[in-house]
This record gives structure tokens, C-alpha cells and sequence, in this order.
């Protein structure tokens, strides 16, 4: 089951919660899809 959380503040991307694991990551600045994350990084 796919359930939207919300979009990547860095570009705009929707982030679901796929099954109970969020498919993003959660920070300080909101929320960021994991290519972001990992390019923050």
C-alpha cells in the first residue's frame, strides 16, 4: 500500500510510505526524497 506524506523540499518530489517504510528521509530542513539525501550528504 502506497500512502503520500509528502513532497521533497528540496525538489518537489512526492515521498510515499510504501508498506510501513517511509521512502524518503526525514531532516531538520522536512523532507527529502532519498536522491537528495544522499547527494546532501
Amino acid at each position: 500500500m502506497n500512502e503520500f506524506v509528502g513532497s521533497c523540499v528540496l525538489c518537489g518530489k512526492d515521498v510515499y510510505c510504501q508498506d510501513g517504510f517511509l521512502n524518503g528521509v526525514k531532516e531538520e530542513g522536512g523532507l527529502h526524497c532519498f536522491e537528495c539525501a544522499e547527494q546532501n550528504e
